[in-house]
């Protein structure tokens, strides 16, 4: 959650040090039609929050109609802290606050200069997973193993409300579970393929060249002192990138980089051969920036962990032995 609306609900709601901001494990089983984008948690008190751009009056019907259903859950005893049900908007027509009184929802007005994307909150809207902020909050689970939404958001620097977003949409695939505040990955494979699907690897290659060499990895030490002195900006990822990280025994009839476009034309006249022998150099153009967080392995200049394991799971099923070994072996890179 922003922490300038955290604030807010802090000071409206009047919450304590002790609230669990992630809240919910009260209400994991049951299996109610619709959660809200924000539960608190606050000793006996429990609180499901709306965040909307303009309070209307189907945002105000759901938490009516969550209201009734716990109420009925309560008659039967299957919940027992005491619900208020809250609405954060930056626009509170006068109808729907009047409407919002009738039926005790509590509504808080958010600064107008809060940059706030109603979608981005959806618990049903699917979240692209080889998205930027995604693949981050993916990967920091990978390594953690399980952990609090909160948490994942702390570590990674990215917004409560993107991280609870992207989480809800993992677990609404079937990718991620979530046991009380925890949520851990329980389905990699399917969470392989959707990256396979939306971001396929080879889509992004430039071009293709051979280079002469033998194998690989000498190229890659070679190419990369090369391009380092050169002051180029480039990685090497993929196969190249994966081997090296895991020590897992790949093809050396190819490297794999990312280049800046300005950059071919220096590395084709510097390395490419017009022999039959030699080894392919496979150029890659980047879709967002693979530069700043690179590693040095064994003098080769190459990806971050979560950039290569992206790029590995993007290559489908022909990459997919590798791509597992660099899954089992995220936590310890």
């Amino acid at each position: 959650m922003d922490e300038e609306i955290l604030e807010l609900l802090r000071a409206k709601l009047d919450l304590s040090n002790r609230a669990n901001i992630d809240g919910g494990q009260t209400i994991t089983d049951l299996k109610l039609p619709h959660i809200t984008d924000q539960i608190i948690e606050d000793e006996d008190k429990i609180f499901f929050v709306e965040i909307v751009s303009k309070v209307t009056i189907d945002t105000i019907a759901g938490l009516v109609l969550l209201k009734d259903i716990l109420q009925q859950k309560q008659r039967e005893k299957k919940f027992v802290s005491k619900p208020f049900f809250v609405i954060a908007g930056k626009v509170i027509p006068p109808r729907e606050e009047a409407i919002a009184k009738e039926v005790d929802i509590t509504l808080v007005q958010l600064p107008h200069s809060i940059k706030l994307s109603t979608s981005e909150y959806s618990p049903q809207k699917r979240i692209k997973i080889t998205s930027k902020k995604s693949w981050k909050i993916v990967t920091r689970l990978l390594k953690e193993k399980a952990t609090s939404i909160r948490q994942l958001a702390l570590l990674e620097d990215v917004s409560y409300g993107w991280a609870h977003a992207t989480i809800q949409s993992l677990i609404n695939q079937g990718i991620v579970t979530k046991k009380g505040n925890y949520v851990s990955i329980s389905d990699v494979n399917k969470m392989l393929n959707g990256v396979a699907w939306e971001r396929p690897f080879e889509n992004l290659r430039a071009t293709e060249i051979t280079v002469e060499y033998d194998s690989a990895i000498p190229a890659a030490k070679e190419i990369s002192l090369a391009l380092k002195i050169q002051e180029s900006k480039f990685a090497f990822t993929s196969y190249t990138a994966g081997g090296l990280y895991t020590g897992y025994a790949v093809r050396h009839d190819a490297i794999y980089l990312y280049l800046e476009k300005k950059e071919f034309e220096f590395f084709k006249e510097v390395f490419e051969t017009r022999k039959n022998t030699g080894i392919k150099a496979r150029i890659y153009t980047p879709d967002r920036d693979v530069f700043s967080d690179t590693k040095k392995i064994e003098s080769i200049i190459v990806t971050s962990p979560a950039q290569t394991l992206l790029d590995l799971a993007g290559l489908g099923y022909s990459g997919l032995d590798i791509t597992k070994v660099m899954v089992d072996s995220y936590a310890r890179i």
